[in-house]
Order: structure tokens, then sequence, then C-alpha cells
């Protein structure tokens, strides 16, 4: 039975199980994902580096055959970011210490905003799909919208988004925006899903200059 945020709910009211369904509404892999390999290439432009990885049951990226450090460390980096949202930790051990209450409703979907641990945190939820997040992390804020997903069967992914970071302080923008094309297949047609390529697009800004990136993740097969 498919579940949908309310059309209707009174800003200032408690909506902790619409958030919830959300939340557990993502897709995670199994307990005892083994881990999985295949071969990483890289592409910038006409510039292209390709080698092996392996991500293990621990989630850490080793990679092999690269020639390029900075290109090594991008790639062990994806598959890393990509890893650490599939762990399966349930909703009361992520947010137990944080209250959710109703915002505005807007064509994103419903506002939450979050206070406990997790002040000054805000979310939209529609659907059962966290379209939006806005969290402080680390000294900083990072706000992510997010234009499609991919069903699994299981729970979302999602396929298209962007990304921006913050002075938590002053809102002044660090870095560019970018913007995320992920593409999930399941291992052996069964799963888990992985991560099969990711194009980044960012765009100038704090004196960077624009770039664009695309990640292939080719010949995958699962660990035993």
């Amino acid at each position: 039975m498919t579940v949908s945020t309310p059309a209707l709910v009174t800003p200032g009211s408690d909506c902790r199980e619409a958030f919830r369904a959300a939340y557990e509404n993502r897709y995670t892999w199994d307990p005892g994902f083994s881990g999985y390999s295949g071969r990483c290439i890289w592409q910038q432009g006409e510039r292209t580096v390709e080698g092996r990885f392996e991500v293990g049951a621990d989630l850490k990226a080793k990679l092999t055959g690269v020639d390029d450090a900075e290109v090594e460390k991008a790639m062990a980096s994806q598959l890393w970011e990509v890893a650490i949202h599939r762990v399966r930790r349930t909703f009361d051990q992520v947010h137990g210490d944080n209250t959710f209450t109703a915002g505005s409703t807007t064509d994103e979907g419903l506002e939450v905003l979050v206070g406990g641990k997790g002040e000054g945190d805000r979310y939209c939820i529609k659907n059962r799909v966290v379209t939006m997040v806005h969290r402080h992390i680390h000294g900083t804020v990072v706000t992510i919208h997010t234009g499609s997903t991919t069903d699994t069967g299981s729970g979302y992914l999602s396929r298209t988004y962007t990304s921006q970071y913050a002075d938590p302080t002053t809102g002044e923008l660090k870095g560019g925006k970018s913007t995320f094309d992920d593409r999930f297949v399941p291992l052996k047609g069964e799963g888990p899903w992985v991560l099969a390529s990711r194009r980044v697009i960012t765009a100038a800004g704090s004196g960077e200059d624009a770039s664009e990136q695309t990640f292939l993740f080719e010949d995958l097969q699962p660990l035993a």
C-alpha cells in the first residue's frame, strides 16, 4: 500500500511519523553486505583514467591501477559516499533525539523543521521521498534538492539532485552548486543495487572554475 504525504498538514503540528515513513523508504543494503568489485573509469573532457576497485564489507574502497593520485582519491570518495548512505540504521538510532514539526507545504512537499539534537536542520518530504535536505555538518551547511529518483522495489535512490555548501552563520556560499546524475544497477540483476555511473557538473564559485566529471563503474561483481 502506498502512503502519500498528507496534502494538508497544519503548520506547527507534529509530523514525526510522516518523516519516519520517508526515512524508512530509502534504499539500504541488507545486513551482511559482503562488498563488490569492478572496473572504474574517470572522464573529464578528452581525458580518461581507468583502474580496478573493490568495496569491502567494511565499505572501504581499494583501487588499483590508477596512475593519478587525485583521480584515485576522487573515485574512492564517490564509492565511499554512496556506500555510507546504504548502511541500514533505524530511525530511532539516527533521529531518536530529534523532534519534527510541520512547516509550510510547497511544490517540493511538506517542510519538516527539526528540533532537539538536530536543531536548525530542515527537510522536505513528498510521497515518502525526502526531496530536500538542509543539514549542519562539521561547521558548514549543505542543502540538497532531489529532482528524480530510482525505485528499486525495496526503497528509492536519488537519481538527479543538486548540492550546495554554505556558511551556517552568514549564509555565504562555499564553492559552486554541483548537479548530480546517478545511475544504479542491481548486482547480477537481483541486488544489492550499486552505483554504475555518476556525472557531476559543478558551477564556478569562490575562485574555482566550473567543471564536469563522469565516474563509470563496470564489470560489477559481488564479493564472495
